[in-house]
């Protein structure tokens, strides 16, 4: 069959929206972009807060669940995924976290030439307009809008206060290469609204004549011409239907749906593909293996003055908030997953922070459900930042409705229980220090009895979530690593026609959210295949 496009894109996600906009963007090749959720249409995702309903929305996320581990209490736990254009960028809490320059120079160093920190650098500059000023590590005319949380409050600044009374720095502007202290977050947003990769990236492009979108368009494997990627089989509202590309396939479906179509078209683990009855086409072992996620936990304390969002998003008061949203951006609405940000080291011979925090002025009475407590609250994320512990992800059936086996294997090394335990206890000193006396009534978790290395431990195994930042999946590698999936321009190894462009080929994770670095691989994708194809 002919083809009847250059390139065919899975999934319109936090890298997907940026190929679509930046490959189509000379008009000279013809781009589809598929995407099995529906349209970006919910009145929640220009809402920063709406988070608390996206991630439990039927509709926009996937609603992936973990498998039950021993290492963690032998609970399924939640790992969302986003489900519309814009995908997890368009359900996330809008943080934006670039990470440390080391975890980049690390890439470079295993192997993968190009992605230094250096050498990414112009591709996180080019995607953004950073509000806030900064210096010349920051863009200033690129399509994301990222700006500080412009939403400041006495408990949050009472808290930064604390962890300089602690000893630890401010720091105005995690995103510049020098990653240690405390501040507020920046977030993907402009105006106040949400600024998701659909609506920075996409959206602009959509009226181009060489660009096609098609929502609740889901892919079901690849169509191959020999040994080469030629095409995608995919299915909308139960009709099937197949696409030929002429120039490349490009996989950006996230780190849990695209080592899952590889499987499922005959690419991976022998082993793996021989269980299900898939014959194998190629095999690279490393397809689905090294997961690796940002597992944290959460402290809370009571708060002494009915001050937080516990009591401010309630009765006459939220429709007050709703209003003053909708009219100027401003308010307690226009607030993301954390207001104030911490980077520290756990120890003091380390060259940079080892664990990340998140504080916002509310807690939840269900952390499932998101639902808020009615008295006064605080909670504080704790998370190491550069996880060694890997689980998998692998594909259940040969059916692709079935969703994938998602193994997190969290904790599992003794460097990742280590930086939990020092976290929680550095937490809780910044939160016992005399700035926060005014506010501080008690610890409710993991409270006072609370009190040994193996007490914080326990408490972590049996409450932790992951931060739903899965990475790894299709890792980046050169041909030397059996577990490479791709190579350092993103192809995947023995399969020409064929590239993974979004989180699942980073080789270790970031320090800190992964939607920045994300959108980085888009931009840095898109010019490697636009290269190749000049070439």
């Amino acid at each position: 069959m002919a083809a009847e496009w250059d390139y065919i894109i899975v999934g319109a996600g936090s890298a997907g929206c940026v190929l679509a906009n930046r490959l189509s963007a000379d008009g000279r090749h013809k781009v589809l972009l598929l995407e099995a959720g529906p349209r970006d249409s919910s009145f929640w995702i220009p809402m920063p807060v709406g988070f608390y309903k996206l991630l439990t929305s039927k509709t926009y996320n996937w609603g992936f669940v973990t498998e039950p581990e021993e290492g963690t209490g032998n609970r399924a736990i939640a790992t969302p995924r986003g489900k519309t254009l814009g995908g997890s960028s368009a359900i996330n809490g809008v943080l934006y976290v670039r990470g440390q320059p080391l975890d980049y120079d690390t890439w470079s160093q295993l192997g993968n030439r190009g992605w230094s920190y250096e050498q990414v650098l112009p591709y996180f500059k080019r995607s953004e307009t950073y509000t806030n000023g900064g210096d010349d590590s920051r863009g200033t005319d690129g399509p994301l809008g990222v700006t500080e949380t412009t939403e400041h409050h006495e408990l949050l600044d009472a808290f930064v206060d604390a962890a300089e009374a602690e000893g630890f720095p401010r720091n105005a502007d995690y995103n510049n290469g020098d990653q240690e202290g405390f501040g507020y977050y920046q977030m993907t947003a402009r105006n106040g609204r949400r600024v998701s990769t659909a609506k920075a990236f996409l959206h602009p492009a959509m009226g181009r004549a060489n660009l096609r979108v098609e929502t609740e368009a889901f892919a079901t494997g690849l169509l191959f011409d020999g040994r080469r990627a030629a095409g995608v089989a995919y299915t909308v509202r139960g009709e099937r239907r197949e696409a030929r590309a002429g120039r490349e396939v490009i996989l950006a479906a996230g780190a849990v749906q695209s080592p899952q179509l590889l499987e499922l078209s005959g690419i991976g683990d022998p082993a793996v593909l021989q269980r299900h009855g898939i014959e194998v086409r190629h095999a690279l072992p490393g397809v689905g293996e090294n997961y690796r996620d940002h597992y944290g936990t959460r402290m809370r304390w009571r708060i002494t003055k009915p001050i937080t969002l516990n009591e401010l998003t309630r009765g006459p008061n939220m429709v007050k908030e709703a209003i003053r949203w909708f009219i100027t951006g401003q308010g307690i609405l226009s607030y993301g997953a954390g207001a104030i940000f911490g980077f520290v080291k756990t120890r003091p011979e380390l060259e940079t922070p080892d664990v990340q925090f998140h504080l916002a002025h509310a807690s939840y009475a269900d952390a499932a459900t998101r639902k808020l407590e009615k008295e006064p609250g605080m909670t504080l994320a704790v998370c190491p930042l550069r996880s060694e512990s890997k689980g998998s992800i692998h594909i259940k059936s040969a059916d692709p409705a079935t969703p994938p086996a998602i193994r997190g294997n969290f904790m599992a090394d003794p460097i990742d229980v280590a930086a939990i335990v020092e976290g929680m206890k550095i937490g809780r000193r910044i939160a016992e220090a005399a700035p926060l006396d005014p506010y501080r009534a008690f610890e409710m978790t993991p409270g006072p009895d609370c009190r040994t290395d193996a007490d914080f431990e326990a408490y972590a195994r049996q409450t932790g979530q992951t931060l739903y930042h899965i990475v790894g999946t299709a890792k980046m590698g050169p041909p030397t690593d059996p577990m490479a999936v791709v190579d350092d321009r993103l192809r995947v190894h023995g399969v020409p026609g064929l590239r993974v462009v979004d989180a699942s080929i980073m080789p270790t994770l970031v320090s800190g959210n992964t939607n920045a670095a994300a959108i980085m691989i888009g931009e840095k994708g898109s010019d490697m295949i636009l290269e190749d194809a000049r070439a």
